[in-house]
């Protein structure tokens, strides 16, 4: 009996999850990271930024995400109580979607508390998603985030040197695991 592709794939994909989790749990409760690490190559993929804590006791005010290269599309949920500010960049390469030539993209996507009563105090915990395309190429992709909060921030943007491990530095920049394309699959919403 010929094993399926797809489920192949899957299974691949399930154990990518389960060995990144494992290297990265130690931080993970620290530090504003991906609820999904790993993604294929050239889809469509929801980032959903997991913030467990504000600057100390201060509240988180505004959440700010800069677009690593590559990321395609990049949308964002509207939160309740936080106003949106999306930032376009000119493409140094343009590319095609849909049958039409795109020259800029989403580059940065900032939430911000309407409010000081809308600010996720530092004992709460919330998600802020976007949505967009992963690159064609496999490989690491680093979302640098930052928290403001009125008393301070939490720069989280520090990606790894060569031969440096992601636990190992103090504010890392979420990180998405770009898995390579299977099993056929194609374009992808």
């Amino acid at each position: 009996m010929s094993s399926n592709p797809v489920n192949t794939m899957k299974k691949i994909a399930v154990s990518a999850i389960f060995a990144l989790a494992a290297g990265v749990s130690g931080t993970a409760s620290a530090h504003v990271v991906l609820e999904y690490q790993v993604a294929p190559a050239g889809a469509s993929y929801k980032a959903t930024f997991k913030v467990g804590h504000g600057c100390g006791a201060s509240p988180t005010r505004q959440v700010v995400v800069d677009i690593p290269a590559g990321f395609r599309g990049a949308r964002p949920q509207p939160k309740p109580g936080w106003t949106l500010q999306v930032q376009r960049s000119k493409l140094a390469t343009p590319y095609t979607s849909h049958g039409r030539s795109v020259t800029e993209d989403t580059t940065r996507i900032t939430w911000t508390a309407r409010t000081p009563e809308d600010a996720l105090p530092s004992a709460h915990y919330d998600e802020f998603v976007l949505v967009g395309q992963t690159p064609q190429q496999p490989g690491p992709l680093y979302w640098p985030v930052r928290q403001v909060c009125p008393d301070g921030s939490l720069d989280w943007t520090e990606v790894p040197q060569h031969g440096q491990k992601l636990q190992d530095l103090k504010s890392p920049a979420a990180l998405l695991e770009v898995l390579p394309q299977g099993g056929g699959a194609g374009h992808q919403h």
